[in-house]
């Protein structure tokens, strides 16, 4: 076992999700890399000394083998990060239900399908992090946001509760809020030629959300951080 513990990141196969999981490879954890891609994937453990763990946050059943490999042969899971996410752009009358059931699935019901799946462990053992990855769209309103935006209020309205009952267990819960952040999910959006959309530029990179992850998951355990926000000065 790492000196750090073991780790577990959903969407890990880029962007923020990616970043996280270098930084706590990094910082000493044993990471399992989650993810629909399974040879990017394979490519992060590889280079990461980690574990490759295809699946699906969406699917219950997929969820629930992720669980047991981790847990296989009594490990205990020290932190999740529930980063798996997608991020589309239409005005309310355009949100499709495709697009709506897109957002909602990923970024808000996914992330309670993996909580609700690992917690139980973390709450035996009286110890433990969750850190889900939110968004400045999960509390500032954006034209075009709807369903991006409903999941990520959503998120902060899942957490919140979270929080709650988490009180006095051991385990504890951090949302992190980043502004935006320069992704792949914005190489289909061209921001860069929209004047409502912030310029890539001046955008975040996956790395400053990695540190932030990485400094709560170094916190002493008696020390609580359940709401950090990252802005670009």
């Amino acid at each position: 076992m790492s000196d750090r513990g073991v780790a577990l990141v959903t969407g890990a196969t880029g962007g923020i999700g990616e970043a996280v999981a270098w930084r706590l490879a990094a910082d000493g954890f044993k990471v399992y890399a989650g993810g629909r891609r399974k040879g990017r994937l394979e490519r992060l453990a590889g280079g990461i000394g980690g574990v490759a763990l295809p699946f699906d946050v969406t699917v219950g059943t997929d969820v629930e083998v992720a669980r047991a490999v981790v847990e296989s042969g009594g490990a205990q899971l020290d932190v999740l990060v529930n980063a798996a996410g997608v991020f589309d752009l239409a005005p309310v009358v355009g949100t499709r239900e495709a697009i709506l059931a897109r957002n909602l699935g990923v970024n808000l019901a996914g992330a309670i399908n993996v909580t609700r799946a690992f917690l139980p462990g973390m709450l035996e053992a009286a110890s433990g992090l969750v850190i889900n990855v939110g968004s400045v769209a999960g509390w500032r309103a954006f034209p075009d946001n709807a369903a991006y935006s409903a999941s990520k209020y959503g998120l902060r309205g899942f957490h919140d509760v979270l929080l709650e009952e988490l009180r006095g267990t051991g385990v504890r819960a951090c949302l992190l809020e980043p502004g935006a952040v320069d992704t792949a999910l914005w190489d289909p959006l061209d921001p860069d030629s929209a004047p409502h959309l912030p310029d890539r530029a001046e955008m975040l990179r996956p790395e400053d959300v990695a540190r932030a992850a990485g400094f709560v998951a170094g916190l002493p355990r008696t020390v609580a951080v359940p709401l950090l926000r990252i802005e670009r000065a």
